[in-house]
């Protein structure tokens, strides 16, 4: 007799009164405290844009799509959940309303509703279920975030699901709803009414949360609270604070000390198992210690203006695995971002007071002067250098016009009639592509890398236990070459016709793919420069509080080191 499949416990978690409040580090900091007492969690994000995945937005529109390890390329609350969980997650874990309308319609196309007429409802909300199910398969508990807030006519059909689902299993699933107390300047005082607008929206939707999370800058007092309570039809004991704190990774720790966790396991009948947090109770302490060593780290990009506004989401990746490594080596980093459309009008000189410099992910012409100009004041001036993907290839557009005097030299992306294609696209291979769109195909996701042996890429790696030492030769490696895994997210590759002229003047191709086809990491050698690498991969993505890339840990180490001979 087959053994029935455990059955997962739901939560979802909603939004109220405004976006970007933080649903995904509630959930994903209540996912945390439910695992670390022994229980299998498991995530989805259900988001309501008609966006197949996060990968074709522009960043400044919805911050940085977070890249996952099986090719996703997905909103970035999924890097928070990885980040805080400590699994990857993939296409299980994220669901968009493009790709819910794009099945049904195929679906239909195909016969697939044996003639039945397909309505939005009900057959919307089944496919959303059908989702949430399967990210559910084999965990004890699943977090369900639902992107935007009540409300919004978009968001009908995910809450329509969350509805469908308490109502077949009201004791398997929870309603958490996240809403916004402001505390107005010209006030001074907490105010309730868009908290009670947002539970009137989210009761009209046939849904009364079982707990409510109170965000605000301040913490909220118990006047307020029993306010919200009565008005709300709140259980007491339901209501939970969340004020603003001092690092996001605190927020564990404050839900558990409200026994958010416990509340949610005795609504499930579960046990409350021992809790176990030592390792992070230890990070949260040292994000806060003092830090005497100091960097200034200068982001080279162009995805930072929104309106009059500075936008440092459209980077979120990277600033995290920043702040990752500045904990681990208490150092004091100052993050400078550098819109190299500036650089291009106004030069270099702002970067002169910096001890580091990283040219990250770009797509098109817009800037790339500007970032070539940043590769280019690194490499003369000595100033540690990390390239991430497109920063791999401004480093060698840049190296090919400076160093080996070819003055048009460039990317077939933005000049597809240069004479000296240093970085071009490649014909589709099913091996190494998947196709995002017509006419274009992209390397997406994990893919792995030989880093040769006698590199610093090489020390930097083995110095941290990373990656798999190779013990015997092959036709395209040698004994001791180390084999690693990155993740990946571009189109367009280095020309390996220019290989040769390349190494002949000191640029060394540190990191090629196992069949040698494909330039994956690269760096200056050491008579040139102290700390000069670039990657086609995205260590960013790869980054966990508790376990910084080892990529980023030697180039602060670099920029520390640089800023105390300078």
């Amino acid at each position: 007799m087959t053994k029935a499949k455990k059955k997962s416990k739901y939560i979802f978690v909603s939004g109220g009164v405004l976006s970007g409040l933080g649903k995904g580090v509630a959930a994903a900091s209540l996912g945390f405290l439910i695992q670390r007492r022994g229980y299998k969690v498991g995530s989805i994000k259900c988001e309501t844009y008609l966006n197949v995945d996060s990968g074709t937005i522009n960043p400044i529109e919805h911050g940085d799509p977070f890249l996952c390890e099986d090719g996703l390329e997905a909103d970035m609350d999924l890097g928070t959940y990885e980040r805080f969980l400590g699994e990857n997650m993939g296409y299980k874990n994220f669901v968009t309303m493009g790709q819910v309308y794009k099945t049904i319609i195929d679906r239909e196309r195909n016969m697939g509703y044996d003639g039945k007429t397909v309505d939005a409802i009900p057959h919307i909300p089944e496919e959303i279920i059908r989702r949430i199910e399967m990210a559910g398969e084999g965990k004890d508990i699943t977090l369900v975030e639902l992107g935007g807030t009540a409300g919004e006519y978009q968001n009908v059909f995910n809450y329509e699901a969350a509805r469908i689902m308490k109502l077949r299993d009201h004791e398997g699933v929870i309603h958490i709803h996240l809403s916004y107390v402001p505390v107005p300047r010209h006030l001074g005082e907490p105010k309730t009414k868009p908290t009670q607008l947002s539970l009137r929206f989210l009761n009209s939707a046939g849904i009364q949360p079982n707990f409510l999370i109170l965000r605000s800058e301040l913490e909220i007092d118990q006047k307020r609270i029993e306010k919200i309570r009565v008005n709300c039809n709140m259980k007491e004991g339901r209501i939970i604070t969340n004020p603003d704190l001092s690092s996001i990774y605190d927020l564990p720790k404050h839900f558990a000390d409200q026994e958010l966790d416990k509340k949610i396991l005795k609504y499930f009948g579960m046990s409350a198992r021992r809790l176990d947090m030592k390792n992070w109770e230890y990070l949260a302490r040292r994000i806060k210690i003092p830090r005497k060593k100091k960097a200034k780290i200068a982001i080279c990009g162009k995805y930072f203006a929104t309106g009059s506004y500075e936008l440092a989401d459209s980077y979120a990746s990277l600033i995290e695995a920043i702040k990752h490594t500045s904990w681990k080596l208490g150092i004091e980093t100052e993050i400078l971002f550098v819109n190299t459309e500036d650089i291009e009008k106004h030069g270099t000189n702002i970067l002169k007071k910096t001890e580091g410099v990283i040219v990250p992910i770009g797509w098109g012409s817009r800037g790339v002067e500007g970032k070539i100009e940043a590769a280019k004041f690194a490499r003369k001036t000595k100033t540690p250098y990390l390239g991430l993907c497109y920063g791999l290839h401004m480093a060698a557009i840049e190296f090919a016009r400076n160093v080996l005097d070819e003055k048009e030299a460039n990317t077939t992306e933005v000049n597809p009639k240069t004479s000296y294609p240093v970085i071009h696209d490649i014909p589709f291979d099913k091996k190494y592509q998947v196709i995002k769109g017509e006419g274009t195909s992209m390397r997406l996701g994990a893919y792995e890398c030989i880093i040769k042996k006698g590199t610093l890429l090489h020390r930097i790696y083995t110095k941290h236990g990373a990656g798999k030492l190779l013990n015997k030769n092959t036709k395209f490696n040698q004994k001791g070459d180390l084999l690693v895994s990155e993740r990946h997210r571009h189109r367009f590759e280095f020309n390996n016709d220019l290989r040769e002229d390349f190494e002949k003047k000191g640029f060394v191709f540190a990191g090629t793919s196992p069949d040698n086809f494909f330039v994956e990491m690269i760096e200056l050698s050491q008579k040139l420069h102290p700390f000069f690498v670039a990657t086609q991969a995205h260590p960013e993505y790869k980054s966990r509080p508790l376990e910084p890339h080892p990529i980023f840990i030697e180039f602060l180490r670099a920029a520390v080191s640089f800023g105390e001979q300078h």
